[in-house]
């Protein structure tokens, strides 16, 4: 009896120790206890072969986040009515799951960018928010004040009247002057069309002019706006800009589904509020607004 015992905990060393090995790269075995709890199969196959029981790690067992699709969120918090606690909260949850950035007006942005230093999560901020309507030179200006607060992504929003007039010289011009301080120190501009406010036809239009003007992305939405993206949306701008540009679904996102639904139409970012929720697969709608 003794010898069977002594048999079988080497047997389940050496199992753990196979295991360790095939999840293990190079001198980094970390996340492997977590690779077995989401591979139940490979744990079956293990426990059949003779180990009575699997090592893991302290926090294994919690609820794994879609780590893919964190890495495509703008977590965002644009309500005039955000506090600095809120703030906060917002760039310790972008550390943790490890966002693409947080969005947030220009007054955050000093802010947001000593609390992510050295974090993977980029600090995004709004020009010409949210109506689009400020005159050029002073998104120039709010840019310019931005980068030199910190700021690494900008997303400012198109004249959508100027648009919807035509003037689209004017439209140009209004992005252009825009990338003109971000190129430089090749920092991310996305342009905000307001889909919901534009035709087919404008909306076409919008994404040329973007692409013309030098934009990296075309993003749909404000979140303030009568509406948000719609996959219809997002398959259009996708192929109006082809791979060159970026597309950015922003507004009303509020489940995994909806996001992956928004990826799958070909959107490149989503912006969200309800980011935490999106990637821990909660599937309520509730919250998630601007």
């Amino acid at each position: 009896m003794k010898d069977q015992n002594i048999n079988r905990v080497v047997s389940q060393v050496l199992l753990e120790k196979a295991l360790r090995d095939f999840y293990c790269h190079g001198d980094s075995c970390r996340g492997w206890e977590t690779n077995v709890i989401t591979q139940p199969a490979a744990v079956k196959n293990i426990m059949k072969s003779g180990a009575d029981r699997i090592a893991a790690g302290i926090g294994v067992g919690e609820k794994i986040y879609d780590t893919e699709l964190a890495r495509m969120i703008d977590h965002t918090m644009l309500k005039p009515d955000a506090t600095t606690a809120e703030i906060v909260q917002l760039c310790e949850e972008a550390r943790k799951y490890n966002f693409a950035s947080v969005c947030v007006n220009p007054g955050y942005v000093p802010l947001c960018s000593e609390l992510l230093k050295g974090s993977i999560a980029k600090v995004c901020t709004v020009i010409g928010f949210p109506l689009g309507a400020t005159t050029t030179a002073v998104k120039r200006l709010e840019s310019e004040e931005a980068i030199a607060n910190g700021a690494e992504e900008i997303d400012m929003v198109l004249n959508v009247g100027m648009l919807k007039s035509k003037n689209y010289d004017y439209v140009f011009n209004d992005i252009h002057q825009v990338v003109l301080t971000t190129k430089p120190k090749l920092l991310v501009l996305k342009v905000i069309l307001e889909t919901a406010l534009l035709t087919d036809e404008e909306k076409i239009q919008a994404c040329l002019i973007c692409k013309k003007a030098g934009a990296d992305f075309v993003k749909t939405s404000t979140g303030f706006s009568k509406g948000g993206a719609t996959v219809g949306d997002i398959a259009l701008m996708r192929y109006v800009v082809g791979s060159a540009v970026g597309v950015k679904a922003s507004g009303g996102i509020r489940t995994k589904e909806d996001a992956e639904a928004m990826a799958e139409a070909g959107a490149d970012r989503i912006g969200a509020s309800a980011s935490v929720k999106i990637v821990m697969g909660d599937s309520s709608s509730a919250g998630g607004s601007y």
